[in-house]
């Protein structure tokens, strides 16, 4: 089994996840670190991040690296927000950096300063003194590059979900955050939704009594954004660039855990007085995926450079086992036809909840009826929602979750806060990826979880999303409205 791990931990540094970034030796040095029984050694803990409140910023100028679906309507967002300077724009492609422009245009803002010079021209942007936030939508496999580029260049960073594919990446960005002291959060809007955020402040004012059971998934049916074709020979548009979606479903893992994982470990106060011990992952067969390459090469030869690969199964399911006997089961399904859900469940020895496929509540037996519903959301809405939650529909972005993260990112920036997502989490709730690869890949077999906090998780208190609306930070005039439904 230790034999296995090793090997595995081998091939996912060096195979996956490091093209472009001039990071192979540094893989290798870590390899040779390992121990005899497959674990790697673990330094001692530099700086703990967790709670920690970084110097307050009056003004927070913000670079964005990646403006395609995600990091556009982040620019757009990030308008609205007082105290925000957007400064720079990076991308590999001019026509997706003029359209950043022209969202700043359209709101009277200042033109940024522009970033376009191929794979590595987020670089520039990270060494230069124009920024003091790196918000990443690239790519997956350029999520880790680009946050320890603005980390080592002095900036906090954002980056979208997941925020790392391979272990030893989860491991460099806490190292990197805790030796600059550096905020590395990971830009999981699901935490932020309204029902997630309700559920999270019931648990917290004991509602749930013990929490038993977590549930959480991302089950959606990508067969658009999956053969959605650039344009041009250099597949620089679509909706994910150079279609690298497709290229990940080639790795047998759960690829996308943190939207239905993020808001059920903030609940168990994972990294907080609990930490998750291991996991068991299983996955499907592949019955639509390389159907649909078949068919799609049929009607369009560009896609022939897809057929025979092996591709991902529609089903893969993540059991974990917390320290303190709780149980977590994550699913992920991109290619089965069938509803959209995130399940949400929480199940405590007083209350139940789920929102997927349909939102309720219940104690026991009974399930709460529309006007206890009502009542509870009266009695049990956060402070955070209570404050912005109008604002963040009006604005968009999911029902206004995603608004809701990004002001509060702004917001514990400019107020010297504790963010509710630091680098822990970021690298907790992505390490599922590389753990259910090794765990499908040897059937079933267990694998532990390794603790980034290196033991904090015993002391460190629960972040206070539920409890604090957050700190000065208002709102500009909202004039654009709109909800953009892209990329969860």
């Amino acid at each position: 089994m230790s034999s296995n791990r090793r090997d595995f931990l081998r091939n996912s540094i060096l195979g996956t996840g490091m093209l472009a970034t001039g990071l192979t030796s540094q893989a290798a040095s870590l390899i040779n670190e390992t121990s005899a029984d497959g674990k790697r050694k673990i330094s001692k803990q530099q700086f703990n991040m967790c709670g920690y409140s970084a110097p307050k910023l009056d003004k927070v100028r913000v670079g964005f690296v990646g403006i395609g679906d995600r990091g556009s309507g982040a620019v757009e967002r990030m308008t609205y927000i007082e105290g925000v300077e957007i400064t720079a724009l990076c991308d590999i492609r001019q026509g997706a950096v003029d359209g950043a422009q022209e969202i700043l245009a359209k709101a009277g803002l200042p033109k940024a300063k522009e970033f376009v010079a191929g794979d590595l021209g987020f670089k520039q942007l990270c060494d230069s003194n124009l920024v003091d936030l790196v918000y990443i939508a690239t790519p997956w496999e350029w999520h880790v590059p680009v946050a320890v580029a603005a980390m080592e260049g002095d900036k906090h960073t954002a980056v979208e979900v997941s925020t790392a594919k391979t272990m030893d990446e989860c491991w460099q960005i806490v190292e990197v955050s805790e030796r600059t002291r550096k905020h590395c959060v990971i830009l999981e809007n699901c935490c932020y939704d309204f029902f997630e955020l309700l559920t999270l402040n019931m648990v917290r004012q004991g509602v749930f009594g013990d929490l038993v059971h977590g549930e959480g998934a991302y089950i959606h049916d990508l067969d658009y954004w999956h053969f959605n074709k650039p344009q041009d020979e250099k597949m620089s548009d679509g909706a994910y660039t150079k279609m690298w979606r497709i290229h990940e479903n080639k790795r047998k893992a759960n690829v996308y855990p943190t939207h239905g994982l993020g808001p059920i470990c903030q609940a168990m106060n994972i990294n907080r007085g609990d930490k998750m011990d291991y996991l068991t992952a299983m996955m499907s067969a592949d019955f639509t995926l390389k159907n649909r390459i078949a068919e799609k090469a049929k009607e369009d030869p560009f896609f022939q450079q897809f057929v025979g690969w092996d591709m991902r199964g529609n089903m893969d399911i993540q059991l974990i086992k917390t320290n303190k006997g709780r149980t977590i089961m994550i699913q992920h399904d991109v290619s089965s036809p069938r509803p959209y859900s995130r399940i949400h469940m929480l199940s405590g020895t007083k209350c139940f909840a789920q929102k997927w496929p349909l939102q309720h509540i219940a104690f026991g037996h009974k399930t709460a009826d529309e006007k206890m519903m009502k009542e509870l959301e009266e009695k049990y809405a956060p402070e955070i929602v209570r404050r912005m939650g109008e604002m963040a529909k009006k604005v968009g972005g999911h029902g206004g979750m995603d608004f809701m993260m990004d002001w509060r990112l702004i917001d514990c920036l400019r107020n010297s806060l504790p963010m509710d997502m630091d680098v822990y989490d970021a690298a907790a709730w992505s390490c599922i990826t590389p753990l259910s690869e090794w765990s499908i890949a040897n059937g079933s077999k267990p694998i532990e979880v390794p603790d980034f906090t290196r033991g904090a998780w015993k002391i460190n208190q629960p972040h206070e999303l539920t409890l604090k609306g957050g700190g000065t930070t208002g709102v500009k005039d909202l004039k654009k409205g709109g909800d953009k439904q892209l990329g969860i």
